[in-house]
């Protein structure tokens, strides 16, 4: 939902300029949020067996769907942010909102290497750094993909659409979001019991 807050803040200072500012630190946020559960990951992925971690993180992503799904938004907040505002209100939107979880079928699945021998510690740091790059390239691809149509929808409804389209055809995102949730654990469920 950056988007909405980047037309928002747009529209206050009048100013496409305002949209595309807002987008940066918004994205920042959501990155942070993602990066944290790619850390999470990968970390447990050292000492826990993969099949253990598909359950769990399956029953984590319907679980966390389904609340998504009984969820309301609390109060409003002004719309007076700096930067560090966007980012602070992006990292805890999106960790609220279980970002970074509809990554974890795809991390779960990349290869880690092992090696035993003489050569096992060169392997570990070689696996180490590739498992690295591929976290932060997962990272990275993510919040790229996330900044690119969030900034092509807050672009299109400052421009074009306006918010009118918002009080007569409002899609409501969080049910959608919510659903996409579960049924990516429903997936990764079925994937780690077959």
């Amino acid at each position: 939902m950056g988007w909405l807050f980047a037309v928002a803040l747009g529209l206050q200072r009048q100013s496409r300029a305002a949209v595309l500012r807002s987008l940066l630190p918004i994205a920042a946020g959501h990155a942070l949020s993602v990066a944290m559960i790619v850390l999470a990951i990968g970390v447990l992925r050292a000492f826990a067996d993969l099949i253990v971690l598909q359950l769990g993180a399956a029953i984590a992503l319907i679980g966390f769907g389904l609340y998504r799904l009984r969820a309301r938004h609390r109060g409003r907040a002004g719309m007076l942010v700096g930067s560090a505002d966007l980012l602070l209100w992006s990292f805890l939107m999106a960790t609220a909102h279980g970002a970074g979880l509809m990554l974890i079928p795809v991390l779960l699945r990349m290869p880690i290497g092992t090696a035993h021998g003489e050569h096992a510690h060169m392997a570990s740091v070689t696996s180490a750094s590739s498992s690295a790059a591929t976290a932060i390239a997962a990272v990275g691809i993510h919040t790229l993909a996330m900044l690119a149509v969030a900034g092509a929808i807050a672009v299109a409804v400052y421009e074009w659409v306006g918010l009118a389209f918002l009080r007569r055809g409002w899609i409501n995102l969080d049910l959608v979001w919510a659903l996409a949730l579960t049924g990516a654990g429903v997936i990764l469920l079925f994937s780690a019991l077959w």
